[in-house]
């Protein structure tokens, strides 16, 4: 059975950094492109970034571009979201996605607020 589990998200004042985490389990994570995806208060899930299987091959939406970078790490079944230069508009549940799958995990809150 597939787990991903997001871990990181935090209160946070505008321009600040988050690292977002997410552990993996139960596929074979490392043939598999992954996602980030955010859903804010009220709105649909949003894409915002993907790294292919190989972690060579990343894509982001211009929204995050030039601010967020994701990577990730096959050995430990690990994703990962360094978020900087946040914005308020950046608050939402982060959620790491099997590219082309719903969110199956809780998610993690990221808040940025002064």
């Amino acid at each position: 059975e597939v787990h991903l589990v997001e871990s990181g998200g935090d209160l946070v004042q505008p321009g600040g950094s988050l690292r977002l985490s997410c552990a993996a389990s139960g596929f074979a994570f490392s043939m598999y492109t992954m996602s980030w995806v955010r859903q804010a208060p009220g709105k649909g899930l949003e894409w915002v970034s993907d790294i292919n299987s190989g972690g060579v091959s990343t894509s982001y939406a211009d929204s995050v571009k030039g601010r967020f970078t994701i990577s990730r790490d096959n050995a430990k079944y690990t994703l990962h979201l360094q978020m900087n230069s946040l914005k308020p508009e950046d608050t939402a549940v982060y959620y790491c996605i099997k590219r082309g799958e719903p969110p199956r995990g809780q998610g993690t809150q990221v808040t940025v607020s002064s």
